[in-house]
């Protein structure tokens, strides 16, 4: 079984509920960006979960400067994307999913996985399945 991590921030809780149903499909260690002390080799895979803020960006406090601080290590490596946000057309996601591919890294599932909003029964249910799948990959 592969050693994965899923690493999120969350301001509101909506990404937090992601992460965890994440982690509970692909059975991994879940973290908050703050409380991530590894490094990228202490981990075969990883999920990483931030929504979209401003203008369409990363959250650039915390989330930002540590995957800024990571994805350089993160090459070869079987990564999925998850978030949230409340407007917007997904734009931040589809940079983010650029940024992984360009990096090197291989993104399970070709897109990573937006929630408008509040995850409701269905988008737990879509990001349990994300999880599931990292863990097969």
């Amino acid at each position: 079984m592969s050693k994965i991590a899923v690493i999120y921030w969350s301001g509101t809780g909506n990404t937090q509920a992601l992460a965890e149903a994440v982690a509970e499909g692909a059975q991994a260690e879940l973290f908050s960006v703050s409380d991530f002390t590894g490094s990228a080799d202490d981990f075969e895979k990883f999920a990483f979960g931030c929504p979209s803020m401003g203008s369409e960006e990363l959250e650039d406090s915390e989330f930002e400067p540590f995957f800024a601080g990571i994805e350089g290590s993160l090459k070869g490596k079987k990564i999925a994307l998850f978030g949230s946000y409340g407007w917007g057309d997904g734009e931040w996601m589809r940079n983010w999913e650029q940024r992984v591919k360009d990096g090197g890294a291989i993104l399970v599932g070709d897109q990573g996985l937006i929630v408008n909003e509040t995850p409701d029964d269905a988008a737990l249910a879509d990001a349990k399945k994300l999880g599931e799948s990292l863990a097969a990959a």
